[in-house]
């Protein structure tokens, strides 16, 4: 029995993202690209529901823009990570990690701001917000997982 599974490549985690040639590395910068883009969008679609107010909430609209509008500094977030996305430099890399962690600790302080409850009546979540944490998680992981050609093991990038 084990012959018969010796030539076989088994699936696993490091299998998937180990290496330059791993599937989930080779199009992160794309997925990224497509979550980045994901992001932008999820801040024109309601976020919350407020019943008292009759109202929705979204990245740019709140009422008497009291929760101030986060979707600008997601959107400036969300181009600045597309272009560092865009760039085969290790600088840019790293760069786009910086900006992906930002990107998810705004997107937190957003989500709690937003959701929270207030006398007594708590806003219903909509599409949007679901839209939001599901893109800057996909951002987040792109970025941690960049496809890097690297020279003979001297470390240093092309």
């Amino acid at each position: 029995m084990a012959k018969k599974f010796q030539g076989t490549k088994s699936l696993c985690l490091v299998a998937l993202i180990g290496g330059s040639n791993g599937p989930i590395m080779k199009y992160s910068s794309i997925i990224g690209i497509l979550a980045c883009i994901g992001i932008i969008i999820s801040c024109f679609i309601p976020w919350t529901y407020h019943p008292d107010l009759s109202q929705y909430f979204n990245g740019f609209y709140s009422e008497q823009n009291i929760y101030g509008r986060p979707g600008k500094l997601l959107v400036i977030f969300a181009a600045i990570c597309i272009l560092l996305f865009a760039i085969p430099r290790v600088w840019a890399k790293r760069t786009n990690w910086l900006m992906a962690t930002l990107l998810v600790a705004y997107t937190v302080k957003t989500y709690f701001l937003f959701t929270s409850c207030y006398n007594g009546i708590c806003p219903v979540k909509e599409a949007g917000m679901y839209l939001l944490l599901i893109t800057v998680s996909v951002t987040f992981i792109a970025a941690m997982l960049p496809d890097l050609k690297l020279r003979d093991g001297s470390g240093r990038s092309n």
